[in-house]
């Protein structure tokens, strides 16, 4: 059934949407950037600056637009791009578990984004809606021929 696969990545969504969240809440409001700054730059993270200030944004903005299932196709993909980049650059040699400083949580996330991505945010989303007005709209629009 349609509205069981709607239902799965809506639920899809906010997990990962909360998730992201309180991340880079995290990094803006417990941290603060400058003290994300210096902990991406004790991690070797380069040019720790911009890296703190996308990481932030992509978590805490994407995770609200992944909730809300709007501009899910890139919300989803900067997700993944910055979870590779952390995967990459300060958890892989640290094993899977997160407990110490592996990569298990930036994987599970970037995984799910990435199928967002792809997929869709399905029927319960802003993008879904804002996709039918769209149609709507042309449906009714005069002929320019």
């Amino acid at each position: 059934m349609k509205w069981t696969k709607d239902l799965a990545v809506l639920v899809a969504r906010i997990a990962i949407g909360v998730v992201l969240i309180a991340h880079g809440a995290q990094k803006f409001f417990t941290f603060g950037i400058a003290g994300t700054v210096d902990s991406f730059a004790g991690m070797g993270v380069p040019v720790p600056q911009a890296a703190a200030l996308f990481a932030a944004v992509v978590e805490l903005v994407g995770g609200a637009a992944l909730i809300l299932g709007a501009a899910t196709t890139v919300a989803g993909l900067l997700v993944v791009l910055n979870m590779l980049g952390a995967l990459v650059l300060v958890h892989v040699g640290n094993g899977i578990f997160v407990d110490q400083g592996g990569f298990e949580l930036v994987a599970a996330l970037g995984a799910g984004a990435l199928l967002l991505a792809a997929t869709g945010p399905g029927a319960w989303s802003v993008d879904h809606l804002v996709g039918r007005a769209l149609a709507a709209r042309r449906a009714t629009a005069p002929s320019a021929a």
